[in-house]
């Protein structure tokens, strides 16, 4: 449990007794101002970075273990440079004919050591045989570490050392910084795992676990003194962010590394912590029952192929903090405890039902059925005489499900708002939307990713069809930037009338929101139209994000696409919607303003009768319909 500095003992005690009470399904949780906050998992691709060249300066701990020794070679072809690789093991000798036979005659190996061992008189046990292959299998992997380097022009410097001996780490390092003054990359993956109940364990052999990986970082760090640190890299573990049966040592010891990594960065350094997941056919993972325990898990094992080349791309990707490196992770993302129930603290709007609840890796889920025959933004939002949910109306979901966790902020903007898939209700059958929230800080403001989902049980099948059909990341602040200022053109001309517009568009009453178009100043404009049916049912329930001023929005850049390009488009992507001033904004006397805009399709501003902003969208984007469309009614319209 973290706590600001300045909380008093007696709010810390009071939260303390709080978390031990309520909540089981949280193990890591932060306590901010009124907020409680808890870790979770957020998919993100990784931009490449600079190559590595041939002047980088490498220090790796546990050299000596078969996936590091792939990853050192990994990092030598890529460019060379120079590496000082330190581990407990002695260094290889690469005189010694064993390690060459590991490979090409592993049986007669192992039973030329057995012979070896009793020869020596004493009885000789299969687990005696397995420790001498071990330190085989640890030599050949330093020798293999140290010939790819070779092999790739780099230079390798073998230093046995045990990282608990600050006194030996502190001349190794030494040594180093002597050489070069400064170390680029800091590849900490030493460490080693027994796995055993906390009540069998003793004390020594949780100190072994623990202090080869923390002492061990610490250690380096301080034998740095005052040279520079470019990138540390350390190897963390599932078992670090999720805990695990049997490795509570382990565990505690790779989340303080991930938190030494977090604080790297007021030492002027990077830091990445890296939760890897059990490897396939390499490593300690690789063993006895644990690919079976696994599989029964359901948690995938890593293939060496997507692995070995992580460690290079986060060192010249440029990011830093805590990065998990899994696939699927079966049992570790089950839930804990039952979902916690949500009563949410404000009116809910027409796209929150009843049922809210709050899980660690689910999020908030708000799910709400809907009713084609009840919901008139439904029944008047028809392809080829299917309802569809409208985008906005996904736009609107995820904007009141994202204000529910923060009732006190307002939805000031939403970002990269991607329409993926239509939501459909097959013969008018009602269907649920489910709407998944998760909240991350951005300075004073929350951030809430937003999926919109829908399951369809399909005949023939016994799982249900799951579908993302929306998602965008909503903004939560205090309030909103001052409304711009952009008075609407005058008409020039004959408008475009309702009857053309929608003689193309399939929308009925409700959103027949175009009472007049035409272009004037390089825009097209769209005027809101006059005494439109309710958008809901019932009518009273409040909107968050104008779900009709942006189909305004949208419909008038679709006239300027049907004039300009001859074609129809629906709804594909959003870069940004921004809101000013809402609380003061009604639909009437709006209109909207569609310009072109080269590589990112349409920006559009919905202003007021004052010339007020109040809906600004930038980046808007569509996906052709197949229909041929006459745009010969639109002509006027081009600029």
């Amino acid at each position: 449990v973290d706590f600001e500095r300045d909380r008093s003992a007696d709010a810390i005690v009071q939260l303390l007794l709080d978390e031990t009470r309520y909540d089981p399904g949280v193990v890591e949780v932060g306590h901010t101002a009124d907020s409680r906050w808890t870790i979770g998992l957020e998919e993100r691709p990784l931009e490449p970075g600079e190559d590595l060249d041939e002047d980088t300066v490498y220090v790796v701990t546990g050299a000596a273990g078969s996936i590091v020794s792939a990853i050192v070679a990994d990092l030598a072809q890529a460019g060379g440079g120079t590496y000082w690789l330190l581990d407990l093991a002695e260094e290889p000798d690469t005189d010694d004919p064993e390690l060459a036979r590991l490979t090409t005659d592993r049986d007669a190996l192992k039973r030329d050591i057995f012979e070896r061992l009793g020869a020596e008189g004493a009885r000789v046990t299969p687990k005696q045989v397995e420790l001498e292959l071990t330190r085989l299998e640890r030599s050949r992997s330093a020798l293999d570490a140290i010939e790819a380097v070779t092999a790739a022009g780099g230079a390798a410097h073998y230093r046995q050392a045990d990282l608990r001996d600050a006194s030996r780490v502190a001349d190794v390092m030494a040594e180093i910084v002597d050489r070069h003054g400064r170390v680029d990359v800091l590849l900490h993956a030493a460490g080693l795992e027994i796995s055993q109940s906390l009540a069998q364990k003793d004390g020594a052999q949780f100190d072994l676990v623990f202090d080869v990986k923390v002492e061990g970082w610490y250690n380096l760090f301080a034998g740095l003194g005052e040279a520079a640190l470019g990138t540390a890299v350390a190897f963390s573990s599932i078992a670090g962010r999720f805990g695990n049966a049997g490795q509570t040592d382990y565990a505690a010891a790779n989340d303080l590394l991930c938190k030494a990594m977090a604080g790297l960065e007021r030492a002027g350094a990077r830091g990445v912590a890296i939760d890897w997941t059990a490897w396939r056919d390499i490593g300690m993972a690789t063993r006895g029952s644990i690919p079976t325990i696994m599989r029964e898990a359901g948690i995938d094992m890593l293939p060496p192929e997507a692995g070995i080349p992580v460690v290079r791309r986060e060192i010249t990707g440029g990011a830093s903090g805590e990065v998990l490196i899994a696939q699927g992770l079966g049992i570790m993302l089950d839930e804990r405890a039952e979902r916690i129930a949500f009563e949410p603290a404000t009116v809910p709007g027409p796209m929150i039902g009843a049922t809210c609840r709050f899980g660690v890796h689910d999020g908030l889920v708000v799910e709400t059925e809907l009713d084609p025959k009840s919901q008139p933004f439904l029944d008047d939002h028809r392809i080829d005489g299917t309802a569809v949910l409208p985008g906005v109306m996904g736009i609107e979901a995820m904007a009141e499900a994202a204000r529910l966790g923060f009732p006190e902020l307002q939805v000031t903007a939403l970002e990269d708002v991607d329409f993926l898939a239509p939501f459909k209700f097959y013969r008018d059958e009602p269907r649920a939307v489910k709407v998944k929230v998760f909240y991350a800080r951005e300075g004073e403001e929350v951030m809430a990713r937003c999926s919109l989902e829908g399951e369809r049980r399909l005949h023939g099948q016994e799982e249900p069809e799951r579908t993302t059909h929306f998602q965008a990341m909503v903004r939560l602040g205090s309030s909103s930037e001052p409304e711009p200022i952009r008075p609407v053109p005058e008409r020039e001309g004959d408008p475009v009338t309702p009857d053309s517009v929608y003689g193309v568009y399939f929308h009925g009453p409700a959103y027949r929101v175009l009472g007049e178009a035409w272009s004037a100043d390089g825009v097209v404009a769209g005027r809101f139209a006059d005494a439109l049916p309710p958008n809901h049912d019932p009518p009273e329930l409040p909107t968050i994000a104008s779900p009709r001023l942006i189909e305004l929005a949208f419909q008038t850049a679709g006239l300027a696409e049907i004039a300009e390009r001859g074609k129809m488009g629906l709804p594909q992507r959003i870069d940004r919607v921004d809101f000013f001033g809402m609380d003061a904004a009604s639909e009437g006397g709006m209109s909207a303003l569609a310009e072109g805009v080269e590589e990112r399709g349409y920006d559009v501003d919905v202003v007021d009768a004052d010339g007020s902003v109040r809906v600004a969208l930038r980046g808007y984007r569509t996906a052709e319909f197949p229909t041929p469309v006459d745009s010969a009614a639109f002509a006027t319209l081009r600029v």
